[in-house]
């Protein structure tokens, strides 16, 4: 080949690679924003029409726009304001009945709002925008993700889309929608364009911690420095207590304020839900399908739940860095457990003794699955054996093979003749009078703390964790504290005094407790 040839080709290779070049940087380039607003782009992905009537009244009023009398008039249901929203508002908190739509429309408002605008250009150079998207529990966020990725795979999003993550969509603009489960240590340390709270009025953590109180404050200094971030907390209704209920208390039907509260009951926001099935809710359980799919168009916080027992009472009880009190001679110790086959609850075990009027939580133990049962039973004969226990009291639902298994090791189970909400009802006045000393178990803590009182038809009331909660510990706490302060079991069991060895022929109430050798 002749130079000429050769310097021509060298010529038609470079602008070869120039063009490519330049397709790759218009690829990566950013899309112009979406140009529509909300109710546009829901339109344009399918999620409009007239059973989403009211979604559409409570988007309006969201972003200030005016409303048409029909409009106005479910407006002042609703949110208890006679006249109609002047701006848009700053925080939304949403009370909306089961199969309202709730997750469908907060992924498509937060979709929306990362490919209405440049954030790259909000931004400092390399950051991503996040919303955060707060599901109660892992079953919510899956919820979550399956609207979130299928609106990915809209065309009129699929331009934006950058990557589709196993919790997250990121996009061109700059932004990226996350979901994450409820804990306010997922929600710090990023710059948030909106933040969604997703059934708020569920969320727990066996930290200690009151998680709805600390995910919202992890999450509005995050949201100071852009421009009209906001808050959705939307959430069907529970218990009296929490951030939704707290908002509620607050601004409801608050003529002017920035914050807006809408309240929607199922088939006002979904009218494709057949009614009768409500209706029969209704007669199976007024209270709570008053709650769960409202009527007369509203949602309404259970007034049959309540909190057994306060936070500030059990802070009171707990003794400050104290996690575990050694054996000592002399004392009568009283064991618990409530087993569990590995696979779903916690196995938990329980130490306590008596001084005089006080119940003392002398040692708790705690495996979360998975685990192996057998593995459990024989680390918690050990820890039975340090404290000198011969016998432990244990659920009487775990069947046969708790018995069993502790028989292998020299330990006698014994089905506890007290139910659950038994134990802590009899364990409430022990707590409550100042007669109980508590580790300074951060999730024994926060378990008592979850513990709920319902009401049934009829007035027979019951104890037990609230929606997605966790009493594993507290129960077996509450079984040894309630068995010491009531005598513990009818065999006692043996505690060296000095050089001791045990004794099998001793009961409660002798006066020795081993033979001395």
């Amino acid at each position: 080949m002749s130079f000429r040839s050769r310097r021509y080709a060298r010529e038609l290779g470079r602008r070869g690679g120039q063009a490519k070049a330049a397709k790759r940087r218009a690829a990566g380039a950013p899309p112009a924003p979406y140009f529509g607003d909300f109710l546009t782009f829901r339109e344009a992905v399918g999620r409009g029409g007239p059973t989403r009537a009211l979604w559409t009244v409570l988007w309006r009023a969201v972003d200030g726009l005016p409303l048409d009398a029909e409009q106005l008039a479910a407006w002042r249901l609703h949110t208890g304001r006679q006249d109609a929203p002047a701006a848009p508002c700053r925080e939304v908190w949403v009370l909306a009945g089961r199969r309202s739509g709730k997750s469908e429309n907060v992924m498509l408002r937060a979709t929306w709002r990362c490919i209405s605008r440049p954030w790259s250009e909000v931004l400092s150079p390399g950051e991503v925008g996040v919303i955060p998207v707060v599901a109660s529990d892992r079953d919510q966020a899956r919820n979550s993700l399956h609207y979130l990725k299928g609106l990915a795979k809209q065309p009129p999003v699929v331009p934006y889309v950058a990557q589709i993550t196993r919790d997250s969509v990121r996009f061109r603009t700059g932004a990226e929608v996350r979901v994450v489960t409820a804990s306010w240590r997922a929600t710090r340390g990023y710059t948030f364009l909106d933040a969604v709270l997703e059934e708020c009025a569920f969320y727990s953590d066996e930290t200690g911690a009151e998680a709805d109180v600390e995910i919202l404050a992890a999450i509005r200094p995050a949201l100071l420095t852009v421009p009209d971030a906001r808050i959705y907390g939307i959430s069907s209704p529970y218990a009296r207590r929490g951030i939704l209920y707290t908002a509620v208390s607050e601004h409801w039907g608050q003529v002017g304020d920035e914050v807006l509260i809408f309240n929607a009951s199922t088939l006002a926001l979904n009218p494709t839900v057949p009614a009768r099935t409500i209706e029969r809710e209704f007669e199976t359980d007024p209270a709570r399908a008053a709650s769960e799919y409202g009527q007369d168009g509203l949602v309404s916080f259970r007034s049959d739940v309540e909190s057994f027992l306060s936070r500030e009472v059990i802070a009171a009880a707990v003794v400050t860095d104290r996690r575990e009190l050694p054996p000592l001679s002399g004392v009568t110790y009283i064991a618990f457990t409530d087993p569990s086959g590995g696979s779903q609850d916690s196995f938990t075990l329980a130490i306590a003794h008596r001084e005089g009027e006080r119940v003392v939580l002398d040692a708790v133990r705690e495996v979360r699955p998975a685990f192996s049962p057998e593995d459990v039973v024989t680390e918690y004969a050990g820890a039975l054996k340090s404290y000198h226990v011969s016998r432990v009291t244990g659920d009487r639902y775990a069947g046969e093979w708790p018995r069993e298994r502790f028989a292998t090791h020299g330990i006698t189970y014994q089905p506890s003749e007290r139910t659950k909400s038994d134990l802590y009802r009899e364990l409430l006045p022990l707590v409550n009078a100042g007669k109980a000393e508590l580790l300074d178990v951060p999730r024994l803590a926060a378990q008592l703390a979850g513990l709920e009182r319902r009401v049934a038809r009829g007035g027979k009331d019951s104890v037990d964790h609230g929606p997605g909660g966790h009493d594993d510990l507290a129960n077996a706490a509450a079984g040894a504290l309630v068995l010491a302060g009531s005598g513990g079991a009818s065999l006692m069991n043996w505690i060296p005094l000095g050089s001791w060895s045990p004794s099998p022929w001793l009961r409660d109430g002798d006066s020795h407790r081993g033979w001395l050798t």
